[in-house]
């Protein structure tokens, strides 16, 4: 039997092999960004609910994914594969008080969720980029996992918290016990040096949605 939560994972599986969050995808589709919210998936009186066959075929044009596809993606979901979901909030967001513990932990209310196969970290996140300032490595819309647990080394791409509360990813060029030396992924911004005591945290990049 079809529930409406495999229709749902199905669209949220297709966002994610396009390097999109569902409310990416929506508006790739020509849609308001809020159609697939979790919010949208029940009614008023709390019963679930279906997506339109209009927004369907309009994810499925802008991806270029055929109904073959698609269908596939739902009988995977029903069929029991592994659907794992990680937190997601947008770039800017992560600077805000109550979105991370003191270890660099995903905490608090006010994350989505996205599918995403097992990383081997339990407190993996994924952050959505916003802007142009990480250009061209890591574009608008963009989607990086984060592993809070992961070996840092130098190369690295890391995302990094002061304990200012200012948020950045840049690539880690040496680690000592006093300092941070930070290279920018965009050219056009300087890289950043701070001493021990002023980061906050610091996690690696796994991976992009590029």
């Amino acid at each position: 039997m079809l529930k409406h939560a495999d229709i749902w994972a199905a669209i949220d599986a297709l966002a994610r092999d396009n390097g999109l969050t569902a409310s990416a995808l929506a508006r790739k589709a020509g849609l308001d960004p809020t159609t697939f919210n979790k919010s949208k998936r029940i009614t008023r009186e709390g019963k679930a609910r279906w997506p339109s066959t209009e927004s369907v075929a309009k994810v499925l044009e802008a991806t270029g994914a055929t109904m073959t596809a698609f269908v596939g993606y739902i009988e995977g979901v029903a069929g029991g594969l592994p659907v794992s979901t990680i937190p997601l909030i947008g770039f800017a967001q992560a600077g805000d008080r109550g979105f991370f513990d003191d270890a660099g932990y995903p905490a608090g209310a006010g994350w989505d969720e996205i599918p995403f196969p097992e990383v081997g970290d339990p407190h993996a996140y994924a952050l959505e980029v916003s802007g142009d300032s990480m250009e061209p490595l890591y574009r608008d819309g963009d989607i990086v996992i984060v592993s809070p647990t992961a070996n840092v080394r130098r190369g690295d791409r890391v995302v990094v918290r002061t304990t200012e509360g200012e948020v950045m990813v840049k690539q880690l060029v040496r680690l000592s016990a006093r300092r941070i030396e930070l290279a920018s992924v965009n050219p056009a911004h300087s890289g950043r040096s701070l001493a021990s005591e002023e980061v906050g945290w610091m996690a690696r990049i796994l991976w992009a949605s590029q």
